[in-house]
């Protein structure tokens, strides 16, 4: 099986990438690790989809 690579590319406020610094900083690993190994983490798509429904929500969106 080939596996290739590909970029992500993010832009978001400066308040949220000092908290995704300070989570990272913590379990001594840099940004892009912790986000990786956050994305991978098994619970990830359930965590995820509430977190959509929830913004649903909160937008009224039907």
């Amino acid at each position: 099986m080939l596996m290739g690579t590909s970029v992500l590319s993010l832009r978001m406020d400066r308040e949220l990438l000092d908290r995704l610094r300070d989570h990272a900083a913590k379990r001594g690993m840099s940004v892009q690790d912790y986000v990786v190994r956050t994305l991978i983490r098994d619970d990830f798509d359930e965590r995820f989809q509430s977190a959509v429904e929830e913004t649903e929500r909160f937008y009224g969106v039907p």
